[in-house]
């Protein structure tokens, strides 16, 4: 007979109240952050550069470009900066790239959700190019352009706002610009990290999230948008 206790299960309605409870927390974070984007908004001025890493389709790209700063988008998923394109042709304060960025520049595979194929529009924004991700389909990666990230800062000097939600590949960005020192460079910076999608990567953003919290204040570097 085994001497290791009997775990208890926990029951249905537990587990159902833990899940709205994480719907809740998420909601709180959602409502936050959009709150935090419209307080950055009303400080941006025409000649600011902004960069949203993670466009997609452009929603935050589009409240951005509206306080007239000089928005930089970048978006590696084709299908998504097709739309994107669409969305913001003519516009002159908007510059489209379509690539990722990343810690080092080449060329990256970029993986899709399971599901693209069945809603392309809706999976989109859970491309990465990070492996090993929950449910992405890592057999039908395309090769996309990756541009430094750092190498970008070094470009345009001093940036007013920086948007990330890169599915994972903020790690290895923020974890160097940390180790060279470059958020001086950025007057305010939000990333959504992805640490439940990357189980073996979580001691890495914990000591992340760690490190930033005690360096930065989370009016300058702020780890939990969404």
């Amino acid at each position: 007979m085994s001497d290791t206790p009997d775990i208890p299960q926990k029951s249905k309605v537990e587990l159902q109240a833990e899940k709205l409870i994480r719907r809740q927390k998420r909601n709180l974070r959602k409502a936050w952050a959009e709150g935090f984007l419209s307080g950055i908004c009303a400080q941006l001025r025409p000649g600011d550069t902004v960069m949203d890493c993670g466009a997609n389709m452009g929603v935050v790209t589009a409240q951005l470009a509206a306080t007239g700063a000089n928005v930089l988008a970048y978006e590696p998923d084709p299908f998504a900066f097709e739309r994107l394109t669409a969305r913001f042709d003519g516009v002159p304060n908007v510059t489209l790239f379509n690539a990722a960025v990343a810690a080092l520049p080449g060329t990256v595979r970029l993986m899709r959700a399971e599901n693209f194929d069945a809603n392309p529009e809706g999976a989109s924004v859970k491309s990465t190019i990070l492996e090993g991700g929950r449910q992405i389909d890592g057999d039908s990666a395309i090769e996309v352009q990756a541009l430094s990230f750092p190498d970008l800062l070094d470009e345009y000097g001093s940036v007013a706002f920086v948007k990330m939600d890169i599915e994972g590949a903020e790690l290895d960005i923020l974890e160097t610009m940390l180790a060279r020192d470059l958020f001086g460079q950025v007057r305010t910076l939000v990333a959504e990290t992805h640490e439940r999608k990357f189980r073996d990567l979580r001691p890495r953003f914990h000591a992340l999230r760690t490190a930033v919290s005690e360096r930065f204040s989370p009016t300058h570097v702020n780890l939990d948008w969404i």
